[in-house]
């Protein structure tokens, strides 16, 4: 062949491999997929899952928990990858079986979980052929080479959890809020379906993808999951309503809070107990804001209208064992979550549920965002942000921060009407650090229109380091929220995050 006819055969035979790769990519799995089916979903009325066989629906809490999956089933343990599957069986109350899918080289492909993967120790009953998955657990080595740890789970309608490295669950996440708050009841839209992306060797990043079904809405998801010390879980969503909702919640997270420094109990041996201390904000304007959590005897919502939130979630600010005294529960290790935006969400408000809890089995405590322009039914919704699960607040103000809030007062001759109140703040932070003992540090407090007589003094705390604000006030009317602000200031320098307390009515 003459030298001129090769090249053509080879210009041939290169452009036909990079037509072929080029179709090739384009036909590969992605977000696309999952949103066409969600898309399709929501055109069509919703339908509520068939019931369970009595024989799993009505498994013992305690029967339940030994339907085990055999950790040497895992999906991908096989192939050595850096992550590895494990998943729950239905039963008891988690009744939606989950449709699951492979995707391997850009293909996905149905993936089915055999009985033979659970043992159960007999409490499933031979004759039961009916088998399902309810939820999964991504194992990784976190922690020790060595050790497949827990990273994150999903299981019960669209929640989920996360760990960085040498934590212990505590927050949850859920992939979508409808009417929590201000509705007729709220709605849990539910993951029905969950696509696995099989991890390349050496992977440092595991992509799931979701589809999201409820009655009012649906939508698909992408979960990119980067374990580490923070581990980082990018979520891309995008959502259809069926029908007008009340309040839509965005990066909804769920916590429990049952005491602390700033409401404590008598009869508890532990100082603390909670997996999340405050609610943190970080806004477009520049300003960051602190709410401590509350134990409220009834239902309390609070919110705060944003142009466009920079960031929030809720946090275990206090890392201290002596805070909790709990050697089981180890509420010190437990994570933050921190939800950042990606691009500009718009107006609306951060959404801070808190009601009344018992004891530490239930979560009592919400936050999400919601937006001010919700498009109407059948118009698409994409959305994408950051979580960050991380020991401490994985985005820090720059001035300094409240370390701790504490109710109450000290020694007094007379007794104290209950309508006044007194509160004692600690800030620390780089800001303070640099400053003389003799600074004019000055604290800026105000208040709603339930608070009356008003004062408040800033002055150094040897003790702890920074400065402390002890704050006095009259409550007017008992039966209203008593809402107080805080921050530091020095000439006309702010040199703190700005504490934002609520006090739910009596």
């Amino acid at each position: 062949m003459r030298r001129s006819g090769l090249l053509r055969a080879l210009t041939t035979l290169v452009v036909a491999f990079s037509t072929f790769s080029a179709t090739a990519a384009s036909k590969a799995f992605g977000l696309d997929d999952v949103a066409r089916e969600a898309e399709a979903l929501a055109r069509r009325p919703y339908q509520e899952p068939a019931p369970l066989p009595p024989a799993l629906a009505q498994l013992s809490y305690d029967d339940y928990r030994k339907v085990r999956f055999r950790p040497d089933q895992g999906l991908w343990r096989a192939e050595a990858a850096p992550f590895e599957l494990q998943f729950f069986h239905v039963g008891r109350g988690f009744t939606r079986p989950l449709k699951l899918m492979e995707i391997v080289d850009g293909q996905a492909r149905p993936l089915e979980i055999p009985r033979s993967a659970f043992s159960d120790e007999g409490v499933l009953p031979p004759s039961e052929v009916v088998s399902g998955i309810a939820g999964l657990r991504v194992h990784h080595a976190l922690n020790t080479p060595k050790v497949m740890d827990e990273l994150i789970v999903f299981l019960g309608a669209s929640y989920f959890r996360a760990l960085g490295a040498g934590q212990r669950y505590g927050v949850s996440a859920r992939g979508l809020a409808v009417d929590t708050a201000g509705g007729n009841g709220e709605e849990f839209p539910a993951f029905t379906a969950f696509w696995l992306e099989r991890p390349a060797p050496g992977a440092q990043t595991l992509r799931l993808y979701a589809l999201l079904d409820g009655p009012r809405v649906a939508g698909a998801y992408r979960f990119d999951v980067k374990p580490g010390p923070t581990t980082v879980v990018e979520v891309q969503a995008r959502l259809w309503l069926r029908a007008p909702v009340a309040t839509l919640g965005i990066a909804p997270l769920s916590s429990m809070f049952l005491h602390g420094e700033n409401q404590p109990v008598a009869d508890d041996y532990r100082p603390e107990v909670h997996d999340s201390d405050g609610l943190q904000i970080a806004t477009a304007d520049g300003e960051w804001i602190w709410r401590p959590l509350v134990n409220p005897k009834s239902a309390f919502v609070t919110s705060f209208a944003l142009k466009s939130p920079r960031g929030f979630g809720l946090q275990q600010r206090d890392r201290s064992f002596t805070s909790y005294e709990d050697l089981e529960a180890a509420y010190e290790r437990r994570p933050s979550v921190w939800i950042e935006p990606l691009g500009d969400w718009g107006p609306g408000r951060v959404e801070l549920l808190q009601f009344h809890t018992p004891n530490e089995t239930h979560d009592n405590i919400a936050a999400y965002w919601v937006p001010r322009d919700v498009p109407p039914p059948g118009q698409p919704i994409a959305l994408g942000w950051r979580m960050h699960w991380a020991a401490d607040a994985a985005t820090q103000p720059p001035g300094a921060r409240v370390v701790q809030t504490r109710l109450g007062h000290g020694y007094r001759e007379t007794p104290i009407p209950p309508q006044r109140l007194q509160f004692h703040l600690d800030f620390d932070g780089p800001t303070l650090a640099e400053l003389p003992a003799d600074a004019a540090v000055e604290a800026v407090v105000s208040g709603n229109d339930n608070a009356r007589a008003l004062r408040a003094v800033a002055y150094p705390n040897p003790a702890r380091g920074g400065w402390r604000v002890s704050i006095d006030v009259e409550r007017a009317d008992a039966g209203r929220a008593l809402e107080l602000r805080a921050f530091l200031r020095l000439g006309d320098r702010t040199l703190s995050e700005t504490w934002s307390y609520a006090l739910a009515p009596q």
